[in-house]
């Protein structure tokens, strides 16, 4: 008769394999990313944001299917990092919402699931660009359905969704020219075949698929020192809130009756306690995280909508004091206004002299991440609750940190406006046009419209052999890129810098920022300073010491 329905228990297994299987082939899917610049980092960010669903996912699993979904979609919301990480999470937060009310799923109901999820995760892509890990998701739920609507057996149903995302797979270089052209399958597709194949393996009871190979040797494009720890920004006497404090309150009827639960309000309450605070709820928990002085008020105020569990509380100063070494999550340097201000400031930038940067101009929180490095949607929130401002302005300043960014101003509860800055330059474009005495509304027309003032031009190395527009570009030679796109390649850095701002400049330049990184020399700097002085003498050069990696020259031209 073959398997009619799934319960939540079989459901979280099949979320284990699936952050496993792609786990195990994260760098595979990295070296997927279309451009030879180093920041293909589309695997990484989604293996970190299914493994944080899926650690939710273990914590909470239960019999009930629809409540397991949900610990998934809470887990994914939270750790998403960059585009792909967000739009898988909002895959599965619409396919959780529509099967919240289930103890069990039929094979309908989990394709009808995977479709709803498609549907939500469109929503939430302003431009939806067919070819990538949104047609893999809606051709394999399309199918599903059409089959669920003859085949009771969940295993049928699923091997049809996932030979479907194969095949779609294998079609988006005919949707996207770019990856024909390069010769590759879309990155963020493969990483959620990647999770479906797991799903399908679990169900089957067979051993999850080797590891594909990629079909070009990768290379350790960020080294340790590149992720640097948060305690290296502050000292211990800094820390003005103590304890981390993480529990779930399980409401109970009596208590509710005296005391109804409004989400908003609980926030609230809380956010006088302390900082870094997130509150997620549904009908049964709510879930609080908070750095807090004093943690027992904070558990009081919980006390009175039910009961507290899953408590855990650390000495942040203890911790502090202990820590040796790095740290493998995003630094974060903080400026902490004795008291609320009218505005706050958050940008991400990488590299300390980036981050000095922002911070000299009017930055109250710096994130360290970027390319390779994206920051996740949790990091993005605390940052923003420790501006400890009326309203926040965050600066993404990279185009796959925006939609995380936008993600955290819909999850906190502090007032957000995301300022879509694709590039350094136009996030410090973005701050010098901030005014602290103008309204929100005249700060939001003022930034944005700075940052589309600026033109950017980036030098970094290529990782692979490759044509792009009709530019050969080998690995290791220096590419030269223009608003994001790759426009000169030379062997040599200072002459792949010439040629790309000999492409940028003309004689309506009037400022020309230049920000060195680590794998530029004294000597080359001072080569690239002479020749913009002499070939264009109107020019105003400035010079900042970014040291950031794996881009030896920023430019930003005004």
């Amino acid at each position: 008769m073959g398997m009619t329905s799934l319960d939540g228990l079989r459901f979280a297994r099949m979320v284990q394999a699936g952050a496993q299987h792609l786990s195990a082939n994260a760098d595979m899917v990295d070296a997927l990313n279309v451009f030879p610049v180093p920041d293909g980092d589309t695997g990484t960010n989604m293996n970190l944001s299914m493994t944080s669903g899926a650690k939710e996912t273990e914590a909470s699993k239960q019999t009930h299917f629809g409540k397991t979904a949900e610990a998934l979609s809470k887990g994914l919301l939270m750790g998403a990092r960059g585009n792909s990480g967000v739009i898988l999470s909002q895959l599965f937060r619409g396919f959780s919402k529509a099967i919240a009310q289930k103890q069990e799923v039929s094979a309908f109901e989990l394709a009808a699931a995977f479709e709803a999820g498609v549907q939500t995760a469109y929503k939430a892509v302003m431009k939806p660009v067919e070819g990538t890990i949104l047609t893999v998701a809606k051709d394999a739920a399309k199918k599903a359905v059409a089959v669920s609507q003859k085949e009771t057996d969940v295993i049928a149903v699923m091997e049809a969704f996932v030979k479907e995302g194969q095949a779609s797979l294998n079609r988006t270089p005919d949707l996207l020219p770019v990856l024909k052209e390069v010769g590759v399958v879309d990155s963020g597709g493969q990483g959620l075949l990647l999770v479906y194949e797991g799903f399908l393996a679990e169900l089957k009871g067979e051993e999850l698929p080797a590891a594909l190979s990629t079909r070009q040797d990768m290379t350790d494009l960020v080294s340790a020192e590149h992720h640097k720890s948060i305690q290296s920004f502050m000292n211990t006497e800094d820390i003005e809130f103590g304890y981390c404090t993480e529990f779930m309150v399980k409401f109970e009827e009596d208590k509710l009756s005296q005391h109804p639960f409004s989400e908003d309000q609980f926030r609230h309450e809380l956010s006088t306690f302390g900082d870094s605070l997130l509150v997620i709820s549904d009908d049964e928990i709510a879930k609080v995280h908070i750095h807090a002085e004093h943690p027992g008020d904070v558990l009081t105020v919980g006390q009175k909508y039910g009961s507290l569990i899953n408590m855990k509380i650390e000495n942040m100063r203890e911790q502090h004091s202990a820590i040796t070494g790095s740290s493998s999550q995003p630094a974060v340097s903080r400026r902490k206004p004795a008291e609320k201000a009218k505005y706050g400031v958050v940008a991400v930038a990488m590299g300390s002299g980036v981050a000095e940067l922002f911070t000299s101009i009017g930055a109250t929180a710096v994130i360290e991440g970027g390319q390779t490095m994206n920051p996740s949607t949790e990091d993005i929130v605390k940052a923003i609750d420790d501006c400890h401002a009326e309203h926040v302005f965050v600066l993404p300043n990279n185009k796959n940190i925006i939609m995380a960014a936008e993600q955290a101003a819909e999850v906190t509860g502090s007032s957000v406006s995301v300022i879509a800055t694709k590039t350094v330059p136009q996030g410090l474009a973005a701050l010098i046009a901030f005014n602290p005495d103008g309204t929100e509304d005249a700060n939001r027309s003022a930034m944005a419209s700075a940052s589309a003032q600026v033109k950017t031009g980036q030098v970094t190395h290529a990782v692979r052999d490759t044509t792009i527009d009709g530019i050969d570009i080998k690995k290791n030679d220096f590419m030269g890129l223009a608003e994001g796109k790759i426009v000169v390649t030379h062997t040599e850095k200072v002459e792949a810098a010439k040629e790309l701002l000999q492409s940028l400049l003309d004689e309506e330049s009037e400022i020309v920022t230049v920000i060195y990184g680590e794998e530029a020399s004294e000597e080359s700097v001072e080569q690239v300073t002479a020749f913009i002085e002499a070939e264009y003498p109107d020019a105003e050069v400035e010079i900042h010491d970014g040291k950031q990696p794996l881009y030896p020259f920023i430019f930003s031209i005004e």
